[in-house]
């Protein structure tokens, strides 16, 4: 054995560097895609954005703090599609009612609907997941990757099963495992369990898996 080290000591070594090989691929895709997703969707950003000025008062962008990659905060950027002075009260009951057991499914699916607080832009916005579109900004400045779990909201928190803390092993995404499994339809703890999924099996080939599954899971999302 060359220089007398532990047969073990050249198993980390290899498993060390392709975890950094592994970690480098992603950085290197995610940077790829959502470079070039930006250059292909300006013209809309720029239609979206007038849509959204002249719909109602207020900002373009709608910023919040989530909790991100080992616990760090971050500024995430959606297309506003609420209200100015919307509260995130209702949020918070609804995930509290929602990770207690099955919230009120309206027409099937498990999400906050009628709500008040979204306006007319924002409804279409949303309905087609365009308001994520922002969150390419993100992963550009490296707080979020193009697959991951659902970037969390502080108050989630003290919902969690210990188990539940894994997900963020791994940056938030803009898609994911939770949303190609039919994300409308998954209670609070269902999309967690899917969440710490993915970071304990994520890879190359799972997130292209993931990736090439989301234009047919948006499109359900659109038509049901």
């Amino acid at each position: 054995m060359r220089g007398g080290a532990p047969a073990g000591h050249y198993a980390l070594v290899g498993h060390g560097r392709r975890n950094r090989f592994a970690a480098v691929l992603k950085r290197a895709t995610d940077l790829l895609v959502a470079t070039l997703m930006l250059v292909c969707l300006s013209p809309l950003f720029v239609v979206v954005a007038l849509a959204i000025r002249l719909d109602s008062p207020g900002p373009v962008f709608f910023r919040q703090r989530r909790i991100g990659r080992d616990g760090r905060e971050f500024t995430m950027l959606k297309f506003r599609s609420m209200s100015q002075d919307a509260t995130h009260e209702a949020h918070h009951l609804y995930v509290s009612a929602l990770a207690a057991g099955p919230a009120e499914p309206v027409s099937g699916l498990r999400k906050l609907t009628g709500d008040s607080r979204v306006t007319r832009a924002g409804a279409i916005i949303r309905k087609a997941s365009i308001d994520e579109w922002p969150q390419l900004l993100n992963v550009i400045a490296a707080q979020m990757s193009i697959v991951g779990p659902r970037p969390a909201v502080r108050y989630e928190l003290e919902l969690y099963r210990p188990e539940h803390f894994e997900r963020f092993g791994v940056r938030p995404g803009i898609t994911g495992l939770w949303q190609v499994s039919g994300r409308a339809r998954l209670g609070f703890n269902e999309m967690l369990d899917l969440d710490v999924e993915y970071a304990r099996h994520h890879g190359f080939a799972f997130d292209l898996w993931i990736m090439l599954r989301t234009p047919l899971a948006v499109l359900r999302a659109h038509t049901a």
